[in-house]
């Protein structure tokens, strides 16, 4: 993704660094910033296909609510387990990428079925087997970013930024195309990505974290202390909340009267918001802190699923609503990764990224995407967000009350 010369060089906000070098990693080697950025880059791109749109194709397929919504569960329910296996793995062997590899490369093999089966548990289990091989990828991804910039975490937003960018290329892409061609067209765009994403891999450099005693003696012991407990109920809580917007949102706006090519610009704007907060990040945490932009970000998000709610009508409001994403995502990421590594150290790093992934866009996604299936059937659309509503309410709480930066 870039020659030698240029590894270190990211974008040209990057704020004067700490370090004497800022293009440095922590052992003096160039940090790989481009090759890094690829990686997340494709699969956020991937993203960009799977959270919109997938709902839409499996609809075109002659899916209902509660059908999609288990499809979609089944997408975020690997994340409970294939980031816990492959953390192990990682963990015990010192080598994150050789585990992003090969996770990419067995997803890519694997989603080649979705062209071949026909039938609901038939797709079903294409998309357990895929999910299950993608999944492992990104958490093992981030610790290896993680290790690069060692004490320099607060770069991490400048990295991350290039999956956002990668989203809104495929969102917005598709979103006008599909005003032209049927969902038909998303698999093969779907391939050609998990492709890119398996290529980005073989160019990163692996840097594992390291594996001496990580301060803190087992894992278990890192678990009971309560602002880990609470910080992983937030977690849940805050990710089970985005099951209707993951989930419905395209087909929800569809049932109000948008195009499909301005539901993807309204997609894209809200990535698009979520860039200019990475760009702002290291910026931000050292100001303001982690527990406060924790704390406002479910503010804002709960915010957010009020007005989506209740005056989905309204072009400005949802608007409004899609720039909030800065907060109900870009912000509430980047602090739950700085606070997952600050708790999770050493040995335990890999494992805490995991455990991140699995609770949050796990557990919670799958748990966000069931009740937004049946409650949309056997309630209402709109009573799908109120209870979005709730539920980042109180992770409002419960991060107020627990949660607690070392």
């Amino acid at each position: 993704m870039g020659d030698a010369h240029d590894e270190g060089r990211g974008p040209r906000s990057e704020p004067v660094a700490d370090r004497a070098d800022s293009n440095l990693s922590p052992r003096g080697s160039p940090l790989p910033y481009w090759r890094l950025s690829g990686f997340y880059f494709f699969y956020f791109a991937t993203l960009g296909v799977l959270v919109p749109y997938w709902a839409l194709y499996l609809k075109h397929l002659g899916y209902g609510s509660v059908q999609i919504g288990q499809l979609m569960a089944v997408l975020m329910a690997t994340k409970i387990i294939s980031p816990n296996v492959w953390g192990w793995i990682a963990d015990h062997t010192g080598r994150p990428m050789a585990v992003v590899r090969l996770g990419s490369l067995l997803a890519l093999v694997t989603f080649l079925g979705v062209f071949l089966v026909q039938g609901f548990w038939s797709l079903a289990a294409v998309m357990l087997l895929f999910s299950f091989f993608w999944n492992a990828a990104l958490p093992q991804f981030e610790a290896t970013t993680l290790s690069h910039l060692g004490r320099d975490t607060h770069r991490y937003s400048i990295i991350r930024l290039w999956g956002s960018i990668g989203f809104i290329a495929t969102v917005a892409g598709l979103g006008a195309a599909m005003e032209i061609w049927e969902p038909d067209i998303l698999p093969p765009v779907l391939l050609l990505l998990f492709a890119g994403i398996w290529l980005s891999t073989l160019s990163v450099p692996e840097r594992g974290a390291t594996h001496g005693d990580s301060g803190e003696g087992s894992i278990l012991k890192v678990l009971r202390r309560p602002e880990v407990i609470a910080l992983l109920v937030v977690c849940f809580l805050m990710q089970a909340s985005h099951g209707p917007y993951y989930t419905f949102f395209t087909i929800y706006m569809e049932d109000y009267g948008y195009g499909r090519g301005l539901i993807g610009q309204l997609w894209a704007l809200g990535v698009a918001a979520e860039v200019g907060i990475f760009l702002l990040m290291h910026r931000l945490a050292p100001r303001f802190g982690l527990r406060a932009l924790l704390i406002a970000a479910l503010m804002l998000t709960t915010l957010r699923w009020m007005l989506i709610g209740f005056i989905p009508q309204n072009l400005p409001t949802m608007l409004f609503a899609q720039t909030l994403h800065a907060a109900s995502f870009a912000i509430f990421h980047a602090v739950a990764i700085a606070l997952f590594h600050q708790f999770f150290t050493g040995r335990h790093q890999g494992r805490g990224q995991a455990l991140y992934s699995s609770l949050s866009f796990g557990a919670g996604g799958a748990i966000g995407a069931l009740y937004s299936g049946w409650v949309w059937e056997g309630i209402s659309p709109e009573a799908t967000y109120y209870i979005a509503a709730v539920l980042s309410l109180a992770a409002t709480l419960i991060a107020w009350a627990w949660v607690r930066e070392r």
